[in-house]
């Protein structure tokens, strides 16, 4: 297999050399974390230190987080544990917060991607049912950044619960919990350079959940099932480097701007590029070039970048983030995303820069002669 420029760092980020070490060496705990002999304890050491890394990315105490197995698990145990019957999102939310119950209302957002805060202070305003209003830190498709402090204060005026699904932010932004204001809040191992099969809900003080899945009595009784302990050491490790990640955030965005500004001279358009968005993230348009097209050619020429989300780039729908956002239906059928990563070479971005002025000349001329 050839090697490939992998720029879908939003979809999975690569596993760091480290987090493999961490999870190769759990594999050889074989006891279960539960149970109360020597073997057991040490596995429920492994799973405690990554609850100790985890609970110091998000800025709170250990007993406050809750190991899931991802992100979808962790939204859907926030909209369904948190015991509120009104449950409003942001409209350019993950499906997994959107489909994560049922009844789910959704707030507009504005041209730029950004949360509306007047409509959710109205949608607030003409309900007084107790609610939970769920808040992403930054889209995963346009890396749009929310301000979810400012809709947590909006909230807390009407008595609503906020639940932020913070997956794509850690490594690409400073952030903890208590500044958002946020009761609950997501994190997603594989999408820091950790392992998929872990992600974590993380609660306020104050704030309990009833558990989604019964049976069992781990996780403080709020999660049943036995814990994934080899993809927790390696969330533990993740999240532990990610603040190192941070550093490499300027480089980043340097390289973000550097392929929006040369494509934008062959025609491409980048949504949400006036708005705070996250530095390794961009969403561009090729004229003329449908998504799906552009994402196979891509990849017979080495690289890898996707359509919209990852769990719905297969759908010839276009994306919903763009939709909402009232981007034209032709433009989000031609819209990709690229993002970086602690894995990323400038060479490989300057490569891609090459690859899609290429593909734009050679098809659109195709798209002109056709037209002709």
């Amino acid at each position: 297999m050839k090697t490939m420029a992998y720029l879908d760092h939003n979809a999975t980020a690569p596993v760091k050399p480290a987090v493999a070490e961490a999870v190769r060496t759990a594999f050889g705990a074989c006891g279960n974390p539960s149970s109360v002999h020597g073997v057991g304890r040490a596995a429920r050491r492994i799973v405690e230190d990554g609850r100790d890394a985890v609970a110091a990315l998000a800025g709170v105490r250990p007993e406050r987080v809750v190991f899931t197995a991802g992100g979808t698990e962790a939204n859907n145990l926030a909209l369904r544990g948190a015991g509120r019957s009104r449950i409003l999102a942001g409209a350019t939310e993950h499906p997994s917060v959107l489909k994560g119950a049922d009844g789910v209302e959704t707030i507009p957002v504005l041209r730029d991607g950004r949360l509306d805060l007047d409509a959710l202070d109205a949608a607030l305003t003409k309900n007084d049912e107790p609610a939970l209003v769920s808040v992403m830190l930054a889209n995963n498709e346009t890396g749009v950044i929310h301000p979810v402090a400012e809709a947590a204060q909006i909230a807390k005026r009407h008595g609503a619960l906020v639940h932020c699904d913070a997956s794509q932010a850690p490594g690409r932004i400073a952030f903890d919990m208590p500044s958002l204001g946020a009761d609950l809040l997501t994190l997603s191992a594989h999408k820091l350079g950790g392992p998929m099969g872990a992600g974590a809900l993380v609660l306020g003080p104050g704030v309990e959940i009833e558990s989604v899945l019964r049976g069992g009595g781990q996780e403080r009784r709020r999660r049943a099932g036995t814990e994934n302990v080899p993809a927790i050491a390696g969330f533990g490790v993740a999240a532990a480097l990610a603040q190192d990640d941070l550093r490499d955030a300027p480089r980043l965005a340097r390289l973000r701007d550097l392929l929006e500004t040369r494509l934008a001279a062959e025609g491409a358009v980048a949504f949400s590029a006036d708005a705070p968005r996250l530095p390794n993230t961009s969403c561009l348009s090729m004229p003329g070039v449908a998504s799906d097209t552009q994402v196979m050619s891509f990849d017979l020429a080495g690289f890898a970048v996707s359509s919209g989300a990852a769990c719905s780039s297969g759908k010839v729908e276009p994306s919903h983030v763009l939709a909402a956002m009232g981007v034209p239906d032709a433009d989000a059928r031609r819209a990709i995303r690229m993002s970086l990563g602690w894995s990323t070479m400038d060479a490989e971005v300057e490569s891609f820069i090459g690859a899609w002025i290429a593909l734009r000349r050679r098809l659109g001329a195709s798209v002109s002669a056709a037209a002709a």
